[in-house]
């Protein structure tokens, strides 16, 4: 099972949401007294167009001194404010690559980012960078559309369906209400007209609420009957006035490839609550949860 280090990191790009976002970091950062890392990617494709324009090549320094100054002017301020420890960097590349290499390299337990929906003629979007950082992070990466700063996390609300990848989605759910003292909502969604699939959905809610109860960590079950997951997810998270919604990766093929579904991607898009994305973790722990095919 993961278990959750010291060390968050926020990609920053001076945008209202990134700052949105890292104001919400602080939550998180003051139940482990965490560090906070703010990170600022400028894009080597826009850096080769601009120097190809004004053939200019000491320009790109320029950029990296100006960003490390206003990054550390911001760490500064919020360290003076919040009492919390931060750290900065400021690199070249491709934004999502170097990000994910960061995260790797310091052990990070969260990303925090902020993300806004793209806009199209049929339907909002999620940006490709936060795509990419989503499926190939090796922490969980909890995104922020909303506005509204939240203190503490009180709710969790964690979906589940009958899919291998929502089963593993149960420890991590414990391991998040543990680390921030929350209550659990796990809500049973059946989009299915099968009267053995609903049985077995039933059977499986009652598993997963006898482990989340037996592992100290208060929680409620919800069973509902669904045509549209995501919207249900969305609906039933703003009426229970929840502080983080759950969500897992879909495996695709190999063992390492993973990718967010329509209906993730729509939670994420349209979510004022904040969005928590994990991948399910290798686990050699053989006594973890399974829940039992009846």
């Amino acid at each position: 099972m993961q278990k959750f280090e010291n060390h968050i990191l926020v990609p920053i790009d001076f945008s209202e949401q990134s700052l949105i976002a890292l104001n919400q970091s602080f939550n998180i950062a003051r139940f482990k007294n965490s560090i906070i890392t703010l990170i600022h990617v400028i894009d080597s494709a826009f850096m080769d167009k601009f120097k190809s324009i004004f053939k200019d090549d000491s320009q790109d320094e320029k950029m990296i001194a100006d960003a490390e100054k206003q990054l550390k002017e911001l760490a500064n301020k919020y360290s003076a404010e919040t009492g919390l420890q931060f750290e900065t960097i400021v690199e070249q590349g491709k934004i999502y690559d170097v990000i994910i290499e960061k995260a790797q390299s310091m052990n990070t337990a969260f990303i925090v980012m902020g993300t806004n929906g793209e806009v199209t003629l049929t339907k909002k979007i999620i940006g490709s960078n936060a795509v990419r950082v989503i499926s190939n992070a090796p922490c969980p990466v909890i995104t922020i559309k909303g506005k509204l700063h939240r203190e503490g996390c009180k709710k969790i609300v964690m979906p589940i369906d009958i899919t291998k990848e929502s089963r593993d989605k149960v420890e991590t759910g414990v391991e998040f209400a543990k680390y921030f003292n929350s209550e659990i909502l796990i809500l049973c969604l059946d989009d299915s007209n099968d009267e053995f699939i609903e049985n077995k959905l039933k059977r499986q809610l009652g598993q997963v609420e006898n482990y989340v109860t037996e592992s100290g960590v208060q929680c409620s079950s919800h069973y509902m009957k669904v045509s549209d997951q995501s919207d249900t997810v969305l609906n039933f998270s703003k009426a229970a006035n929840a502080d983080l919604i759950l969500i897992m990766a879909q495996q695709e093929g190999s063992m390492l490839e993973w990718f967010l579904s329509t209906e993730a991607q729509q939670i994420i898009n349209e979510s004022e609550i904040p969005v928590c994305s994990v991948k399910p973790f290798p686990r050699k722990d053989t006594t973890a949860f399974i829940l039992e095919d009846i």
